[in-house]
């Protein structure tokens, strides 16, 4: 009997996770949910295999609080741990007794079955039964035990191999629905009014003149929170401009002088941690004293500004109260979550609410899809019986969406004679990572809890401490270092809203520590590839960068002016996926600009389920990153956020997107590894150690715009 995986032991009930359909299909049930990161066709594909049935007849269900598989939050690069190897035990079991039923009715051993397509035969006979005909709408009545041992990957026939997704059709075709594009039966369409800036104080509102206005079914007032509910779409946004023009109110200063943002984070009263072996502890701290045998010391400092998920589709929700029970159909990344936040704001009890996943338009991360559930919430209950479908505008996601937080990575590090690290330290100093909305007691994280008549405060940022949460995640490096001094400072003044963004602290301390690396190369005449193997213990790690290096030819092509090649290397967390980054750019001395030519992942995420899933989760990594790295930034004057269209907040676009290749290391029979956060640290770095190959400046303060480049070249030629 083996140990069942943490999410099939709290849950154990089979019918939780696979049903068997009459209509000869069969349903896997998952507590996750699907973000555009593959999760539905890994499950499927994972289910269909353990059950010997043909993918095509499977479907799967994401999170829905009524069916009760509680998975939390879809966060962190887990699904595929968590969910994923429950689902594998599952099916087996699920198996196991479909077998033992045919058994029964075939009146034959279990050894002598044989199961094609959900059909079980007798060996050398005739008989046969289908899974359908033993179960078809009926339940397991059984608990997983553990005791069903999933097959072995020598005998797998649809995990690890290619197959058409069948999951993407409807982004192809256009006929996908996210939850943007809902319609139920008497829907009314709502805007809420959002104050201009983070502290602003609505005076007064001339909401009159709106009342009367084409389609407009009411607009609700409570205290700053107003919102307008209309019988079309245009008419909700009429109204919404109309409102907007009729309000007038009190702001304030409340945020931090903008163009040397770096220097007031690390001037803000914080708290301190140690981090020791992942874990912020703490541990007392000094600084490392520098050994004889040093003869190379360097230190740097690295900084990420503040920047947002910037979701192609603005947050949604859909919500309806009748008969005392609200219903939200929401984008959000943990239903079960959300329905207590609601449940808590709305003062109900959480029976009478039900939250239901529906797919949005892409974020990974905490974006505005759980405050707009409050506020279409909020809406619903002022017109029961009618549903509502709330979305935010553009500038409300810029301006309202919690960002990924500003960091400053402060690195340094002593070499010996032989190219050896004697010491490392590294400091990072940041906002809270993690603020999403669980309920807390009276307060609460959701935006219009906070505007209310009666408003409920946001919970107080805390420091987190577990293995390599929020600030200090990938802080400590993989790398074997004789003596290490990670410290992580917690920074109290939250100016702005902040909360998880893909990758967390990881992107800015992979970026730091991957560029740093490359200064060290090069300040102790060392090859960059050469100097990360000597202190790569981790064998898998090992091949990772190798594979990246020989599949990219690094450094092998004839030197060319503005012309270069930069490799990086994590693993995430330092226990989800190995990744190792090349990239190939050119910069323009004249303009600035970075064009990406070319790029190559290689991966190690364990057991690989769905190739191309993995791959198209390593190359969206590197694509978002490297807009994050060359692009974002999101800029305020004192009192307002002033990015809050694609003019103010540009992304990258698809010509400045480069030629990806991917390169997997399958492992058959380890643990599938977390991949949808890997590539996000090395490809910043490997961006920024390919300027330095190709134009001689290192550039450390992200976004790598061109009058950075520009400056960080007049600096060198001084």
């Amino acid at each position: 009997m083996s140990e069942l995986p943490p999410s099939l032991a709290r849950q154990p009930d089979l019918d939780l996770w696979i049903r068997i359909d009459p209509e000869e299909t069969i349903t896997l049930f998952t507590g996750k949910v699907e973000i555009g990161q593959g999760l539905k066709a890994a499950i499927a594909r994972i289910g269909a295999e353990e059950l010997d049935v043909a993918l095509d007849r499977v479907r799967v269900s994401t999170a829905d609080t009524a069916h009760g598989l509680n998975e939390l939050f879809t966060v962190g690069s887990q699904s595929m741990e968590e969910s994923g190897t429950s689902m594998r035990q599952a099916a087996a079991e699920a198996r196991r007794r479909l077998l033992a039923l045919a058994a029964a009715k075939l009146e034959a051993p279990l050894d002598q079955l044989h199961v094609r397509d959900g059909t079980v035969s007798v060996r050398g006979g005739d008989r046969r039964t289908t899974y359908w005909e033993l179960l078809g709408g009926r339940r397991f009545d059984r608990a997983a035990t553990g005791e069903a041992a999933p097959k072995p990957p020598s005998d797998h026939r649809i995990v690890g191999r290619p197959a058409r997704r069948s999951d993407v059709v409807g982004l192809v075709t256009g006929t996908k629905r996210y939850v943007q594009d809902l319609v139920r039966p008497g829907m009314l369409h709502a805007r809420v009014l959002r104050p201009p800036s983070p502290k602003a104080e609505l005076l007064a509102l001339d909401d009159a003149p709106v009342r009367d206005m084409p389609g407009v079914v009411q607009v609700l007032r409570d205290g700053s929170f107003v919102a307008v509910v209309a019988a079309r779409e245009e008419q909700a946004v009429r109204a919404l401009v109309a409102l907007r023009e009729r309000s007038r109110w009190r702001e304030s200063e409340t945020l931090p002088p903008s163009d040397d943002l770096a220097a007031w984070l690390v001037a803000q009263a914080r708290r301190s941690f140690r981090v020791i072996d992942g874990v912020a502890t703490d541990a007392p701290d000094a600084p490392l004293e520098r050994s004889a045998e040093a003869t190379t010391t360097l230190a740097a400092t690295y900084t990420r500004p503040y920047q947002m998920h910037g979701s192609i589709g603005p947050s949604a929700a859909l919500a309806e109260w009748r008969d005392g029970e609200l219903t939200v159909w929401s984008h959000s990344q943990g239903v079960f979550v959300i329905r207590a936040a609601l449940a808590q704001a709305l003062a109900v009890d959480v029976a009478q609410v039900r939250a239901i996943h529906v797919e949005g338009p892409g974020c990974y991360g905490h974006n505005g899809a759980d405050d707009v559930a409050l506020d279409a919430a909020l809406v619903a209950r002022a017109v029961p019986g009618r549903p509502v479908l709330l979305k935010w505008t553009r500038e409300d996601e810029h301006a309202w969406e919690p960002y990924g937080p500003a960091m400053v990575v402060e690195v340094a590090a002593n070499l010996d004679a032989s190219g050896r690290l004697l010491d490392w330290t590294h400091e990072t100093w940041s906002n809270t990572h993690m603020a999403r909305p669980i309920p807390h007691g009276d307060r609460s994280a959701l935006v219009a809890a906070w505007h209310r008549a009666q408003p409920m405060p946001a919970p107080a940022p805390q420091p987190m401490t577990f293995y390599h949460a929020g600030i200090h995640r990938n802080a400590d490096p993989l790398y074997a270092i004789p003596r290490r001094r990670i410290v992580k400072h917690f920074v109290e003044p939250h100016p702005l809203r902040t909360s998880a963004l893909r990758g967390l602290g990881g992107y800015a301390n992979i970026f730091a520590i991957e560029s740093f690396m490359d200064e060290l190369a090069c300040a102790a005449g060392i090859d960059p590839v050469e100097l990360r193997l000597r202190h790569l213990e981790d064998q898998r790690a090992r091949a990772v960068l190798r594979a990246a290096g020989e599949r990219a030819g690094f450094r092998r092509r004839p030197r060319e002016p503005g012309r270069g090649s930069g490799l990086a290397f994590a693993r995430y967390k330092n226990q989800k996926a190995y990744a190792a980054v090349v990239v190939e750019l050119r910069v323009d001395r004249a303009s600035g600009a970075i064009a990406l030519e070319r790029a190559v992942i290689a991966a190690d995420a364990g057991q690989v389920v769905d190739p191309g899933g993995l791959a198209h989760q390593l190359e969206g990594g590197f694509v978002q990153s490297a807009s994050w790295t060359l692009e974002e930034e999101v800029r305020f004057d004192r009192t307002r956020v002033t990015s809050l269209d694609w003019e103010t907040y540009p992304i990258l676009r698809f010509p400045q997107a480069p030629e990806v290749e991917t390169v997997l290391i399958d492992r058959p029979g380890e643990p599938y590894l977390g991949c949808g956060e890997a590539a996000q640290g090395p490809a910043a770095a490997a961006i920024a150690n390919a300027v330095f190959d190709a134009a001689g400046v290192r550039l450390r303060d992200i976004p790598f715009t061109r009058d950075r480049v520009r400056a960080a070249l007049a600096r060198a030629q001084r």
